[in-house]
């Protein structure tokens, strides 16, 4: 009789559950990490809603941290009993998409043909993190020891939103001084704020409609905080950069409304970031475009994984560069991860992010 364990699994739209599943067996490149802290993703929220496909009865959550409970015989450098994370993405390194240096579209992983976001295996094409444990495939490439002395909640961002945030920073190309917009401030737009601070960026102007969201963007980084259910945001950066438009805008959110405001905003010459999840296809307004010869750049980012980013962003909190820690506003256990869903997926009590702890 296998040994048994809590999981999240996705039932049908609508419905997640706590059920009992086998612990899984680990192949020789594989680890089993046991996990003490997870989370909960906007991503796991479309899941929920069956706007993002997955199969009934897979575990979910892609965000774990915890501590190595086995290693396959291959897996080289780590011991068990290791605190570690691994990134929401957990790349390979063997494909073509990675050895060609895009290894978060490892797509290597689905048969033949590409498909993207192949990286992305953990509670989309494998079971995932809401779990007591989790196999790590390719443990190797992907498992990334905790330094001393961080918790569990200060790199529980490490796995995904801060990788996210960070990607939509970096791929905006922000050099020292510019003038950068973000649109939207979840936990997506607030690392992303925070990115472009760690990036330079001269003035940050950030977008939500919510008070508490706007006031924890000012903490991570933001000058300029605006409503957009009090100003007419487009309007209001132009104003605010004399008409010349922002040298980047990050679009953390994936609706039409920010999409468009994100270019309507831009410079002619700058760069559109966009993390958002479009669950709809977008229209590319023929003005805000120039027609196609504004020298625009539209730029899109699927979270970075991979053990020597998941060092890189650790590294930083290590050195108090930046503090996510304010982003868990809730905490909940794993068997009590139903309702953590229904407070998260309607955004009430302020919620930024859900600690999950085992």
């Amino acid at each position: 009789m296998a040994e048994m364990m809590k999981a999240t699994i996705f039932v049908e739209p609508g419905r997640v559950e706590v059920e009992e599943k086998a612990i899984p067996n680990i192949g020789p490149n594989d680890a089993l990490m046991r996990i003490t802290t997870t989370t909960i993703c906007g991503t796991d929220v479309h899941i929920l809603k069956g706007e993002y496909p997955v199969e009934s009865g897979l575990t979910i959550g892609h965000e774990p941290v915890g501590v190595i409970e086995k290693l396959g015989a291959n897996v080289q450098g780590y011991q068990e009993g290791q605190r570690v994370i691994a990134g929401a993405i957990c790349p390979s390194f063997s494909s073509y998409a990675c050895q060609d240096g895009c290894s978060s579209q490892d797509g290597g992983h689905h048969g033949h043909g590409y498909k993207p976001m192949g990286g992305w295996r953990f509670g989309n094409t494998i079971n995932g993190a809401q779990a007591e444990y989790l196999l790590v495939p390719d443990a190797q490439a992907n498992l990334a020891p905790v330094p001393d002395g961080l918790t569990d909640e200060q790199v529980l961002m490490c796995p995904d939103i801060m990788s996210t945030g960070f990607a939509g920073a970096e791929s905006a190309n922000i050099k020292i001084g510019d003038i950068v917009a973000v649109f939207a401030q979840g936990p997506i737009g607030l690392c992303a704020t925070a990115g472009a601070r760690l990036r330079g960026a001269g003035m940050i102007i950030v977008v939500d409609g919510v008070d508490a969201r706007l006031d924890m963007a000012r903490q991570m980084g933001a000058d300029i905080a605006l409503d957009f259910n009090k100003v007419d945001v487009v309007e209001e950066i132009l104003k605010i950069t004399g008409g010349r438009g922002v040298d980047a805008s990050i679009e953390a959110l994936g609706l039409q409304s920010t999409f468009e405001a994100a270019l309507r905003v831009l410079k002619p010459g700058g760069t559109l970031s966009s993390l958002g999840v479009y669950s709809e296809d977008l229209s590319i307004p023929l003005g805000a475009f120039c027609a196609g010869l504004g020298d625009h750049k539209i730029v899109t980012s699927l979270c970075p994984g991979g053990k020597e980013r998941m060092r890189r962003l650790m590294n930083i909190i290590a050195h108090d560069r930046i503090d996510l820690g304010p982003l868990v506003t809730h905490r909940y256990a794993l068997e009590d991860i139903v309702e953590a869903y229904d407070l998260f997926s309607h955004q009430r009590d302020g919620v930024l992010k859900v600690a999950i702890t085992t």
